[in-house]
């Protein structure tokens, strides 16, 4: 009996990864639309694309794949 709880206990801490995962996902999806909306505030006061991704560490082809996600 003691292999079978055991087994329950980690059944069950797989379905607590699994939902803190799936929450971690939403959580990243709404910061991804967050930092997007951001960013295309910046373009849309005339700062390049260059110029944001100077100011944040990255990479211009960077800003551009965060803006079209």
């Amino acid at each position: 009996m003691a292999d079978l709880s055991a087994h329950e206990a980690t059944v069950v801490r797989i379905k607590e990864a699994r939902a803190q995962a799936i929450h971690h996902t939403r959580l990243a999806r709404q910061f991804a639309v967050e930092r997007r909306d951001l960013m295309q505030s910046l373009l849309d006061q005339g700062v390049s694309q260059s110029d944001i991704a100077r100011e944040l560490g990255v990479s211009r082809q960077a800003i551009q794949k965060m803006m079209a996600c």
